[in-house]
């Protein structure tokens, strides 16, 4: 399940030639699965080249990056919970080729699932909320809660019995094309991954974090690069100012990225928690940033005659609420509070 060794030299660009389809997104998903392969682990030493390759699928398609985002999360997992490769092997045997994965971890109130101990593995029993992908993916990590009442990990096989993917759970314009529905489960057959809370105990939790802060600056890309081609053609003095702070708030972002890189692959097993709250907020506001400077320089034309722009419009706004805002700038907060060292930190 480990992918081999990588640098971030041996990661070549994507190719020019890589589409994506909303019209199929079943197809296109395998084919960036298969053409990108995986990518290093998160701490292993190459973490900014994975969060390239990362940014660069966002920049394709936001919908792309939300479905081949959750099956590289979904393998990394495994690779730190399963590191003998058991469930990856299993998961082999069930389809032709390799497993798609997706990861389902959300744990809403009118939505949950529970687990029961059988003699191979468990039997997931509920309803799973907004599942990315259910339609496409041959196998997912989902959370549930076990008999004790604790938070756990389970993998399970989409053509699983009692398995049943709804079209309900999913109304929005933005990221429709993620296909994010509920999935409904019935004794369904699952195998264990890990013991109870290790999925959010772990270092990669927060690995994992940071590297969707990575998906939204890619995806924030194609918005400044048509901003930037526009003033090439034609300058005008207002669309120039958006086109500098453009700049400004990317540069300040990618800059935080990297410095995160490098720590995490300095020490792999360190708490990241603050470093990704930190790197998160900041692409989220880079994002919203490029989003209204693009808007208010390039007028209503762009995002009426181009349909990708326009779906990236509508797709980056309800891709950014993957982040808790507030809550987590308030989480952040406190963690800096209990250190020490904090005002030294903020030295140049």
């Amino acid at each position: 399940m480990v992918p081999p060794p990588a640098t971030a030299s041996a990661l070549a660009p994507l190719s020019p030639s890589l589409t994506w389809s909303p019209a199929d997104p079943a197809g296109s998903l395998r084919a960036l699965v298969s053409a990108v392969g995986d990518l290093p682990l998160p701490g292993a030493g190459c973490t900014l080249a994975r969060w390239r390759v990362l940014a660069e699928v966002a920049a394709l398609d936001v919908a792309a990056i939300k479905l081949y985002e959750g099956h590289t999360d979904a393998v990394a997992i495994l690779a730190e919970l399963d590191p003998q490769g058991r469930i990856d092997r299993m998961a082999r045997a069930q389809v032709q080729g390799v497993p798609i994965w997706a990861v389902w971890a959300a744990q809403p109130p009118d939505a949950r699932v529970d687990g029961v101990a059988r003699a191979e593995g468990i039997a997931l029993t509920g309803r799973k909320a907004w599942c990315s992908g259910a339609a496409w993916v041959t196998h997912a990590l989902v959370t549930y809660f076990n008999e004790a009442g604790e938070a756990a990990l389970a993998a399970v096989c989409l053509q699983a019995p009692g398995t049943r993917v709804t079209d309900e759970g999913w109304h929005a314009v933005g990221m429709a094309g993620t296909g994010s529905v509920d999935v409904c489960f019935d004794a369904t057959p699952a195998w264990p991954v890990g013991a109870p809370g290790a999925y959010v105990s772990r270092p990669g939790f927060w690995h994992g974090g940071a590297g969707i802060a990575a998906c939204w600056y890619g995806a924030a890309l194609p918005l400044a690069r048509t901003l930037a081609a526009a003033q090439a053609r034609r300058a005008e003095p207002h669309a120039q100012a958006h086109l500098g702070r453009t700049d400004v708030t990317l540069h300040q972002t990618a800059g935080l990225l990297r410095t995160a890189a490098r720590t995490i692959d300095a020490d792999r097993g360190a708490d990241a928690q603050a470093l990704a709250l930190r790197v998160r907020a900041a692409a989220e506001a880079t994002a919203l940033t490029v989003l209204d400077a693009a808007g208010k320089a390039l007028g209503p034309a762009p995002f009426c005659r181009d349909a990708a722009l326009a779906r990236r419009y509508a797709d980056l706004p309800v891709f950014l609420r993957q982040s808790h805002a507030e809550r987590d700038l308030a989480q952040l907060g406190q963690g800096v509070a209990r250190l020490t060292s904090a005002e030294q930190a903020w030295q140049l």
